[in-house]
């Protein structure tokens, strides 16, 4: 399945962009090279999450698993370009499934455990998926259950594969643990035979939820993958053999960039960890030699609140972390590092566009490095991250069309070249919508162009995540960031509340850290105004204070379900801020 335009596919190969090579290939020199160096370790609580022992897989191993799991799915009748539905914990063998149907050319849809009929149902109706892999259960869910009842009631999923202690039961599923520990037969079954599978072959299809109210599949090849394969590994200074650990579910376009690319990049070994626990994430920190992990800010923020966790936790070996999903506190990386000496990157990207990436090296003052971004592009600079060549942005007014190039005023961010996907899955009008006249894919993102030179961004907001108060139009993530810096905030979602006057008043809905106070909204308004010297347009005027913020199954903040909170209190008078009209 090849969706890149050939005109496209050869510009890109001829000016070495992207590359012929494919995963199998450097898989294959990492055996060849360090064969008994750990690749996977399962989460320690393996056994109460999904059953089974957690094990600690040699790249050795792992590679004989990928290839005997690879030549089972020939034999149980799945082939090139047939779609495969993984929803799958962080253990070994979901890397391993990964790894078998890209070799295969069986196309990869990773979906998240928490999605249930409705979600997967459109998935599958999307993208006609034939096989399904999951686990018997994972938690408490009974996942083999909903694998069933998914097949049920899809004709196109045919195949049910499942991971269990014991050989899962029942007509029509296959023992995944089984087909990944030696060849079998299927009876029944109609072999395929191993077809040819190019680097221009899409390798896998990854979900972004839309404000068009169902998900938008982006599909990418192995060679657009390969193309920003060193891309974080440079940027975060990782060193061969560097010992990943991984708290979030390995299905997004971050774990792939982020995790899956520079760990085969560095021959390195994943840490897995799964479901988040903040006791034993820091056990893995000491105990594992961790050399590099990616945080949430709200994960950085509870580790400040305790730092005993992080006692006898290596930072000269963990000399950097990762983060992004969310703003970061420009006092979070300031302390972290004061404290640890451990040096925080922050992450921007979208599934569709670019990534950016705010280093120590291109921004050293941890201040702005919670709130810039290098700007790609500004003339005359070179930046340590690595974007491949051909890579653009612009920012251009949303209402106008215009470009802008001035520092201060507000711009979509538009981006083309080699890391923008090229059409949504299975979807003309998304794709027509995503893309302006000239080809620059539309991001959604707002953002404004800052510095003395003008060499960086700053992001506000996304287009439609506004609050129209009085004619104003206010950003939320902007107004996000501001309460974030309150001291004590662990994190904070903000949202519009109807007004019959104004249209729209600003709500804010934050948790606090252990044991930390909230402040009133008078005193918040007050820090806002005299210490940040906030516009008054920009101040909450109802203040929420829960225990945790809702979030989705890619672990963003659930608006939705803030406005259901918020819909709950609106029977109590609105607290005015200050006498702005």
């Amino acid at each position: 399945m090849i969706v890149a335009p050939a005109e496209r596919i050869a510009r890109y190969r001829d000016a070495g962009i992207w590359p012929a090579q494919r995963f199998d290939r450097l898989v294959a020199d990492i055996v060849a090279r360090v064969p008994e160096r750990e690749a996977v370790i399962d989460p320690p609580d393996r056994v109460e999450v999904v059953g089974g022992a957690p094990r600690r897989i040699s790249w050795a191993q792992l590679d004989a698993a990928v290839s005997t799991l690879e030549d089972n799915l020939g034999r149980c009748g799945l082939g090139k370009d047939d779609v495969a539905l993984v929803q799958m914990a962080n253990t070994w063998e979901l890397l391993a499934v990964y790894l078998a149907c890209i070799r295969r050319g069986i196309v990869v849809s990773p979906v998240p455990p928490v999605y249930r009929e409705h979600e997967l149902g459109q998935i599958v109706e999307r993208t006609s998926a034939k096989a399904f892999f999951t686990h018997a259960r994972i938690g408490r869910a009974d996942h083999a259950a909903l694998g069933r009842a998914m097949c049920a009631a899809h004709r196109t999923l045919s195949h049910l594969l499942v991971l269990a202690g014991n050989s899962p039961s029942g007509d029509g599923v296959l023992d995944l643990g089984a087909m990944l520990a030696a060849p079998m037969s299927f009876p029944g079954c109609s072999p395929v035979p191993r077809a040819p599978v190019s680097a221009d072959d899409v390798a896998t299809i990854l979900w972004t939820s839309g404000s068009e109210g169902r998900p938008k599949g982006v599909p990418r090849s192995q060679s657009q993958w390969l193309a920003v394969l060193d891309t974080i590994s440079r940027a975060c200074r990782m060193s061969d053999g560097t010992r990943m650990l991984v708290g979030r579910p390995l299905v997004t376009h971050g774990a792939m960039t982020g995790t899956i690319l520079p760990w085969l990049h560095r021959a390195g070994t994943i840490v897995l960890h799964h479901p988040f626990a903040i006791d034993t994430f820091a056990r893995q920190l000491r105990e594992e030699r961790i050399g590099y992990t990616s945080i949430a800010p709200a994960i950085l923020v509870s580790m400040l609140s305790r730092p005993e966790l992080l006692d006898g936790v290596d930072f000269s070996r963990l000399h950097t972390i990762g983060s992004g999903s969310a703003p970061l506190s420009p006092s979070v990386i300031t302390e972290f590092e004061r404290r640890f000496g451990a040096r925080i990157v922050n992450f921007f990207g979208s599934t569709e566009g670019i990534g950016l990436a705010a280093t120590p090296h291109d921004i050293p003052d941890p201040q702005a490095r919670a709130t810039l971004f290098p700007r790609l592009g500004a003339g005359g600079i070179e930046w340590d991250y690595p974007q491949p060549p051909q890579s653009e942005s612009r920012l251009v007014d949303p209402a106008t069309g215009e470009e802008i190039r001035e520092a201060g005023r507000p711009g979509e961010l538009r981006c083309r070249g080699p890391v923008v996907f090229d059409a949504y899955f299975d979807d003309q009008r998304l794709t027509e919508a995503a893309f302006d006249a000239d080809g620059w894919y539309r991001s959604g993102d707002l953002f404004e162009i800052a510095g003395d030179r003008l060499q960086y961004y700053r992001y506000v907001g996304r287009i439609k995540d506004i609050i129209v108060r009085g004619g104003f139009n206010v950003s939320a993530a902007e107004v996000e960031n501001l309460v974030a810096a309150y001291p004590q905030v662990r994190e904070v979602g903000v949202i519009g509340m109807p007004d019959e006057r104004l249209g729209e008043r600003i709500c804010a809905i934050v948790a606090m850290r252990p044991d930390a106070p909230a402040p009133t909204l008078e005193v918040l308004t007050d820090f806002l105004r005299s210490t940040l010297q906030v516009a008054a347009i920009k101040l909450p005027e109802r203040l929420i204070v829960v225990d945790a913020l809702p979030r989705n199954a890619n672990t963003k903040v659930d608006k939705a379900r803030l406005r259901a909170m918020l819909s709950d209190t609106l029977a109590t008078p609105i607290q005015h801020a200050s006498p702005t009209r």
